[in-house]
């Protein structure tokens, strides 16, 4: 959260919080905790303050004293718009499960849109363009008559296929993102809503293709968004997702905050979902820190029953 862009409405605490920022960004993290639980005293509301307390504890490896800060801040906002929640999880403290809150995630994207392409180039990212590709693999030359971009961000997704798609609906979870989007005139419509909400208000309009590039990393269980995703897909209609991994078969918290999934939860989650898998292969959209990130690119259909419209 950028210090400079909250407030606690106390001036003393507000310029011991971001005086703290500025020492942490430099490293001297003893005395930046120092400033936070000063600011966080003075202004006991102040939710910044206590999750900045516990990310400086848990860099003085004070393990107990952050768990204590981050309950402290999600107390105060249990919208938690901090992700608190998320490092108390990855402390063992919370169930991770029910750790990502939307609230968190639509106030990082929210930060994070004016420099999300430029961020993201220089990670290498090519995530739509994977997917991408799997689809033209298994469906050589289709075009889809409508097509739904699952958190579809600043549209990168949507630049992708727009070749492949007469109409291309993009819905994501933060309006700024939503804003980028817009104005790069890629989408024929674009919603901002959670993604369970909005599939379930669009039940009985069809989408011949569903993708959702790299956004499953913020949401734990597949089973329930492969789940209606099915209910919005015509026979023989795709639906394609990448996620990250790791070597195990359920679901993991990594140190960035982001879910890595594996194969494993992946086809059950298809499965149950009643779609059939026809691509499940290793992948990496992304690199951090010079090395490739391990991830999983999936492409699932649901079985023709020889009604409705299917792509061409």
């Amino acid at each position: 959260m950028d210090a400079y862009a909250v407030s606690s409405g106390d001036l003393i605490a507000d310029r011991r919080y971001r005086f703290g920022c500025d020492l942490a960004a430099r490293g001297d993290f003893s005395a930046a905790a120092d400033l936070f639980a000063q600011a966080a005293e003075a202004a006991p509301g102040f939710a910044p303050a206590w999750f900045a307390l516990g990310e400086t504890r848990e860099r003085l490896g004070d393990v107990a004293g952050a768990a204590t800060a981050y309950r402290q801040a999600l107390d105060v906002d249990p919208d938690d718009r901090c992700g608190a929640a998320l490092h108390l999880a990855r402390l063992g403290g919370v169930d991770a499960a029910s750790a990502m809150s939307p609230a968190y995630v639509r106030a990082l994207f929210d930060q994070y849109a004016p420099r999300f392409d430029v961020a993201l180039a220089s990670l290498a990212y090519r995530g739509p363009a994977r997917l991408r590709e799997a689809v033209e693999s298994i469906r050589p030359g289709a075009t889809f008559d409508r097509m739904l971009d699952l958190g579809c961000g600043t549209g990168l997704a949507g630049a992708a296929f727009r070749p492949l798609a007469r109409h291309i609906t993009g819905v994501d979870l933060s309006p700024a993102m939503i804003a980028q989007a817009r104005a790069k005139q890629i989408y024929d419509r674009l919603e901002t809503g959670d993604l369970l909400q909005f599939l379930a208000v669009e039940q009985g309009r069809p989408y011949e293709l569903v993708v959702a590039a790299d956004v499953f990393v913020y949401l734990f269980d597949l089973a329930p968004i492969a789940a209606a995703v099915a209910r919005a897909l015509p026979p023989r209609g795709l639906f394609g997702f990448t996620v990250e991994t790791h070597a195990g078969a359920g679901v993991e918290l990594g140190e960035k905050l982001r879910f890595r999934h594996g194969a494993e939860h992946v086809r059950d989650a298809v499965a149950t979902a009643g779609l059939r898998l026809v691509a499940l292969a290793p992948t990496a959209t992304r690199t951090e820190a010079g090395a490739d990130v391990p991830g999983l690119l999936a492409v699932a259909m649901r079985p023709d029953d020889d009604t409705g419209p299917s792509p061409r």
